[in-house]
C-alpha cells in the first residue's frame, strides 16, 4: 500500500514578507466620469466605423447592378507601334470608348448598331479632357479585314469588336468602354435635374417625334418642347434632341449635338451635391440602362474626381476638311475619309498634342484600302 508523501509547508522568511491584500478604493466622481466619457467615446466612434462600412457597403452592391463585362487584355488589338507611344506621347492619358446604342429595352451588349460612337481621351495629370465623336457611317474595317460603317463593329461582336475597331484604325489604345441606351441617358440627366441646352426653329419641330416615339417604348409619359431657345431640358427632351438628324448638317450636326448633350451633363455634375450624384448612380447603375468594363472602383475614382475633370474641346473624326460622303455600292450612305492616315495623324496632334506623329503601318495600310475601295463610287 502506497504511504502518502508529507506536504511541505511554505517557510517564511524575512527575504519574502508576506502580501497583504489592498483594499478596493472607491473611485472618485471624476474618475467615474472620465471613464463613463471614454465609454461614450468609443461607442461613438465604433457607430461612425460602422456607418462607413454600411455606406461603402451600399455603394458597392449599388454599383454591382451595373452590367459589367469583363474583356480579356489579350483579346484587345493594339497596333505595335502605339505599344511604343503608350511610354511617350501617349503617357499619362486615359482613353475610354463612350457607345450610345439605338436600344430603349436593355439591349446593350450587341446585335444593335452604335448610334453614337464617341473617344473621351483624359489627361490624368491635368484633368483636361477632349471628346471625339467617331461618325457612325465612317468607312472603316470592322478589326476582321471587312469594310463598312463602323458602326456594324459592334452590332456584330460588341464592344470588344468596337473597341477594336478604334484602336485598329486610329492608332489609339483603349480597354474600357461604357456603353448607355436612350432609357440610362434618359434617367441620368432627369437625376441631375435637367439640363439647359439651346434649341432652334428647326430643331423643335422633331424633337417632339422623337420623344413620342420613345415615350411609347419606354411606357412613360412626356412633355412636348412649346419654344425654341435657351431652355431647361429633362431626360426624355434631351435625349430627343440628340437623336435629331433631320436638320442641316445631317449626322455631322446629330455628333454634335450629342457632345453638346454630354458637356452640359459633365458641367452639371461638377455642381452637383452629393445626394444628388446618389441619385444619378441609383438611376444609371443598372444591369439593363449601363454596360461597362470599368469594375467598382474604377468607378468611384471617376465619380470622386468629377469636379477635377474639364472638357476643353470637342471635334468629330474625320475631320470637316478631310473628309467627303459618298454612297458605296451595298454599303449605302457613307463618310469616307480622304485619307485616313491624315485623319489618324490629325487626331493623335489633337488628342496628345503630337505634332510630329506618324500612322502606324497597319493605318497605312487601311489607309490605302479605303481609298481604294471608295474612289471609283466618289469620281463618279
Amino acid at each position: 500500500m502506497a504511504t502518502k508523501k508529507p506536504v511541505k509547508k511554505k517557510t517564511v522568511t524575512h527575504e519574502e514578507p508576506i502580501k497583504k491584500k489592498k483594499k478596493k478604493v472607491p473611485a472618485s466622481a471624476k474618475e467615474k466620469a472620465r471613464k463613463k466619457r471614454t465609454k461614450i467615446f468609443l461607442f461613438i466612434i465604433e457607430i461612425f466605423i460602422l456607418i462607413i462600412m454600411g455606406v461603402v457597403l451600399y455603394g458597392v452592391l449599388k454599383v454591382e447592378k451595373v452590367g459589367k463585362v469583363d474583356l480579356p487584355k489579350e483579346d484587345i488589338v493594339i497596333n505595335p507601334e502605339v505599344e511604343e507611344k503608350i511610354e511617350t506621347t501617349m503617357r499619362g492619358y486615359r482613353n475610354i470608348a463612350l457607345f450610345g446604342v439605338d436600344s430603349t429595352t436593355g439591349a446593350l451588349t450587341k446585335n444593335t448598331r452604335s448610334d453614337t460612337i464617341m473617344i473621351a481621351s483624359i489627361n490624368l495629370d491635368t484633368g483636361e479632357c477632349r471628346l471625339v465623336s467617331v461618325y457612325r457611317d465612317t468607312y472603316l474595317n470592322l478589326s476582321n479585314d471587312s469594310y463598312n460603317k463602323c458602326n456594324a463593329a459592334y452590332a456584330k461582336g460588341g464592344p470588344m469588336q468596337a473597341i477594336n475597331m478604334l484602336n485598329m484604325n486610329l492608332d489609339l489604345n483603349i480597354t474600357d468602354f461604357v456603353t448607355v441606351g436612350f432609357a440610362g441617358l434618359s434617367d441620368t440627366i432627369d437625376a441631375l435635374g435637367g439640363i439647359m441646352i439651346d434649341v432652334d426653329e428647326a430643331e423643335l419641330k422633331h424633337i417632339n417625334n422623337y420623344q413620342i416615339c420613345m415615350a411609347e417604348d419606354l411606357k412613360r409619359s412626356y412633355t412636348p418642347v412649346t419654344s425654341t431657345g435657351y431652355q431647361l431640358l429633362d431626360g426624355l427632351q434631351a435625349t430627343a434632341y440628340c437623336r435629331i438628324r433631320y436638320t442641316a448638317g445631317d449626322d455631322f450636326k446629330r455628333a454634335e449635338r450629342q457632345r453638346e448633350v454630354l458637356m452640359a451633363i459633365a458641367e452639371k455634375a461638377k455642381t452637383a451635391s452629393p445626394s444628388t450624384l446618389n441619385s444619378v448612380a441609383n438611376a444609371i447603375f443598372d444591369e439593363e440602362e449601363i454596360y461597362t468594363s470599368l469594375d467598382v472602383t474604377e468607378i468611384l475614382e471617376l465619380l470622386g474626381e468629377i469636379t477635377r475633370y474639364e472638357i476643353v474641346d470637342q471635334a468629330g473624326f474625320p475631320a470637316d476638311n478631310m473628309r467627303t460622303t459618298g454612297t458605296i455600292g451595298s454599303k449605302g450612305s457613307c463618310v469616307v475619309p480622304l485619307s485616313l492616315a491624315d485623319n489618324v495623324q490629325w487626331l493623335h496632334e489633337f488628342l496628345f498634342k503630337d505634332e510630329a506623329y506618324t500612322p502606324s503601318d497597319a493605318v497605312l495600310e487601311y489607309s490605302e484600302k479605303v481609298r481604294s475601295d471608295t474612289s471609283g463610287y466618289l469620281n463618279k
